[in-house]
């Protein structure tokens, strides 16, 4: 389960540090606790724009503090790196609604389209605040581009023990590359993985960030292999993921060069995850950066037809 640090919970309702500082502590036990629990709690870089004092910005309030209580934030906020990856966001132009205001470029927003998208996501919020309460629901306007709508209906976790009673309920993190293997093929139903999809993993070691990377990569084929209108046409949502994944210079997903196709041919050339005796030749790749690791699928993907990823693994095409 991925958690979101939810911004809105902080509104201008504390009258001064003191009220904060306890707020606060509150909220970084909450995120050692999910830490200790194997998850890490992200939030948007804007959440350090947020006011929780009238005329205080974050940065300021947050400057104002003594004690370790300062210095753990701080760390979390500049060291660690809370910031959820831009690649996963939701665009600045969807309308996603809750509770009737537009949270659209907020943690709701963002853990609303990842639950709509297959990926389970909850909100961890400071208190006192108007967000004590779960769940939380959400509904994804899609009327102007005539779609459905969708919803999501969100966790909130406020207090340490809301988290813990939320965590204990749900699947553990992943802990290695068979893990990884179970969670894709439970989760991504439109992908078809070939039985010795994750084989190559074996001897590399596990990194939790390159699982997570996995998992990015698989989300978004997933999304994509059913971003398609009734008439077999790429629907709206399917033109976005390909521009924004599939094309330009710091594309996820990119096609083998032609002199890497000739090279590396027989690498690139997989057993048929469905017809015995046939293969599949799979230039196309996602990129994990981490430990440089490479997802390969069939290509182009089609309404109604598979999507094959027939490999998980090191770079093939090394020289």
């Amino acid at each position: 389960m991925d958690l979101l640090a939810n911004d809105l919970s902080i509104h201008e309702q504390f009258h001064g540090l003191g009220e904060f500082q306890n707020a606060l502590s509150r909220f970084m036990i909450m995120r050692n606790e999910a830490k200790r629990l194997g998850r890490n709690v992200y939030c948007h870089r804007l959440f350090l724009n947020t006011t929780p004092i009238p005329n205080m910005p974050l940065q300021q309030a947050i400057g104002n503090l003594k004690g370790d209580g300062k210095r753990a934030v701080m760390n979390w906020l500049t060291k660690t790196g809370p910031f959820w990856d831009e690649a996963e966001r939701h665009g600045g132009g969807d309308w996603i609604e809750c509770q009737g205001d537009i949270v659209t470029d907020t943690a709701i927003g963002e853990a609303a389209y990842k639950s709509i998208h297959g990926v389970d996501c909850g909100l961890v919020s400071l208190a006192p605040s108007e967000w004590c309460d779960t769940p939380i629901k959400t509904i994804w306007r899609r009327e102007s581009e005539g779609q459905e709508n969708l919803t999501a209906t969100l966790e909130n976790c406020w207090s340490v023990e809301s988290l813990k009673q939320t965590l204990r309920q749900k699947q553990p993190p992943i802990n290695t590359w068979k893990d990884l293997r179970k969670k894709a093929v439970n989760r991504f139903a439109r992908l078809t993985f070939s039985k010795e999809c994750f084989e190559p993993l074996t001897g590399v070691p596990f990194a939790v960030g390159a699982s997570k990377g996995f998992l990015k990569l698989l989300c978004i084929l997933n999304r994509f292999a059913q971003a398609f209108e009734p008439d077999g046409s790429r629907s709206a949502e399917g033109h976005r993921l390909y521009q924004n994944h599939f094309t330009g210079d710091r594309a996820l997903f990119t096609d083998s060069s032609d002199s890497e196709k000739n090279e590396f041919g027989k690498e690139l050339t997989f057993a048929h995850p469905e017809e015995s005796g046939h293969s599949l030749f799979c230039p196309w790749h996602g990129k994990v950066s981490h430990q440089t690791l490479r997802l390969h699928f069939s290509w182009p993907i089609k309404a109604g037809e598979p999507a094959y990823v027939v490999y998980a693994g090191p770079k093939i095409t090394k020289r």
